[in-house]
């Protein structure tokens, strides 16, 4: 039996942007199966607050939240925002995909 054979858990999964919910969504079809949640400051430099990351258990094992968390930095990338990581997942992820460090205001406690 071949493990090449993409899981079929994974065929209509996208991954959007609600802004009416303050987050970007995996969506398996019409249902929600996982978000990055955020809230919008303004300033002189506008910045999304990362705050909480979950994905539904049935879909684990599957990369979904770094695939949902990279939609996510490159559409504030693509805005010029800045990125403020609070979500322990979205800090996790920055540590290791450096291409978003010039984006990056880490929370103070993590200074």
């Amino acid at each position: 039996m071949s493990t090449d054979a993409p899981d079929p858990r994974l065929a209509n999964i996208t991954v959007a942007h609600a802004p009416e919910r303050h987050r970007y969504e995996l969506r398996d079809g019409d249902t929600v199966i996982g978000f990055t949640r955020y809230r919008t400051r303004t300033g002189s430099d506008s910045r999304r607050v990362f705050v909480h990351t979950e994905v539904d258990p049935a879909y684990g094992g599957l990369g979904l939240a770094g695939r949902l968390v990279e939609f996510a930095l490159d559409d504030v990338a693509a805005a010029g925002d800045r990125i403020v990581p609070v979500c322990p997942y979205v800090a996790k992820y920055l540590r290791t995909h450096h291409n978003y460090d010039h984006l990056v205001d880490w929370p103070e406690a993590r200074q």
